[in-house]
């Protein structure tokens, strides 16, 4: 989830499995098994051969298998036409989407504790009522965050400069190390709260240590003891319909 500066970038089929690549300056071989259809990255140092990469992802391809067919049976969306009566998540919960056709200002909210009332002007387009459900879900993580970011940079001692929310496709969150910039996915208005701290607390405890690596493990097991839970959460709950590029 941080950013690291990419050394060189291939690709190699192990099992009929494509696996990406990433060279970098670490000293321990990461692999990772991705959302939404089990996409799987190695992270290596510069030195590392393809031959001992092969051998390290023939050694896991029972897990990482595993964790793909996980993937697969998670629940998808249908692609949103923003119409009455679809179902749109909200921090883990699903309700039904209201549309209200009217004359003024253009506004989302929740109504009676089961519906999100989407209020536009006749004949707008799906494309903006998209867009305008995105910048609600975003107004809504810039009001929720700062309360948390305050809570965890406390806890854990380390303070973020500047944080923002953007779409992203490949991650849940990232962290400009050197900036101290935190970046969380707009997604996340759609998961379950505990996923949005556990993302938070990820990208804050990179502050500490850039590497996934026994350090950072330790610290994330020290500051938040649940987060695997909070991870597998994460991982189960429905997917968007958008793609996801690698």
């Amino acid at each position: 989830m941080s950013i690291n500066k990419l050394m060189a970038d291939s690709e190699i089929m192990v099992s009929g499995i494509r696996i990406q690549i990433v060279r970098k300056a670490i000293k321990h071989l990461h692999l990772g098994v991705y959302p939404p259809e089990g996409h799987v990255r190695v992270a290596v140092p510069e030195h590392v051969t393809d031959e001992r990469i092969r051998l390290a992802v023939i050694d896991k391809l029972a897990w990482i298998k595993k964790q793909q067919a996980e993937f697969m049976a998670q629940p998808r969306q249908t692609a949103r036409e923003m119409v009455a009566g679809e179902s749109h998540y909200f921090f883990g919960k699903s309700y039904r989407l209201e549309v209200i056709e009217q004359v003024g200002k253009h506004k989302v909210e929740l109504v009676g504790g089961n519906k999100i009332r989407l209020s536009v002007t006749a004949n707008t387009s799906t494309e903006n009522r998209l867009k305008l459900m995105s910048e609600w879900y975003r107004e809504q993580l810039k009001q929720i965050t700062p309360k948390l970011l305050a809570k965890w940079q406390a806890k854990i001692g380390v303070v973020a400069d500047d944080w923002g929310v953007k779409k992203m496709k490949t991650k849940w969150g990232s962290c400009n190390i050197e900036a101290k910039r935190i970046w969380l996915n707009l997604d996340l208005a759609k998961k379950p709260p505990e996923c949005l701290e556990y993302i938070l607390v990820h990208e804050l405890v990179h502050l500490l240590e850039r590497h996934h690596n026994d350090r950072f493990i330790g610290y994330m097991d020290e500051f938040m003891p649940k987060w695997r839970l909070h991870r597998e959460t994460l991982n189960r709950s429905p997917l968007s319909h958008e793609e996801w590029e690698y």
